[in-house]
């Protein structure tokens, strides 16, 4: 029977494209727990799939806090049902927070829109006025 594989830090980090020190940090905050080979930090395959959700949470915009609730209750309920039910509220609670920083985003482009086109038609004016000031 072949054993799971084991990453050293500078290896976990390489194939997830992070730094050791980010891992270090998400270990500090309990969301991964490596073994230990003599000094050695060394993690396992399931170390390696939990940093992939946690990236993954983090880049959609999910707390640390939440994220670790979502991998702890992973362990807790073999079901999946609680699991499941906070990500589903998570992913509600997030997607409304996205739909919001969207409006306020077309909001404020539309507004630097209209500011634009001022600014462009005072920036004209100024110009025709000149004009008629040097003829004259």
């Amino acid at each position: 029977m072949t054993q799971a594989p084991l990453y050293t830090v500078t290896e976990m980090a390489k194939e997830l494209g992070m730094t050791a020190r980010a891992i270090r940090f998400y270990e500090d905050k309990g969301l991964i727990t490596p073994q230990r080979a003599g000094t050695t930090r060394v993690y396992s395959a399931r170390d390696r799939a939990r940093m992939i959700l946690i990236l993954r949470g983090k880049r959609l915009g999910f707390s640390l806090s939440t994220i670790k609730e979502y991998l702890d209750l992973y362990d807790i309920d073999i079901t999946r049902h609680a699991q499941l039910k906070l990500l589903l509220g998570s992913i509600a609670k997030r997607r409304t927070q996205l739909e919001a920083q969207r409006q306020a985003i077309d909001e404020a482009l539309s507004e630097l829109s209209d500011i634009e086109a001022q600014t462009q038609a005072a920036l004209q004016r100024p110009a025709s006025r000149a004009k008629r000031a040097t003829s004259g």
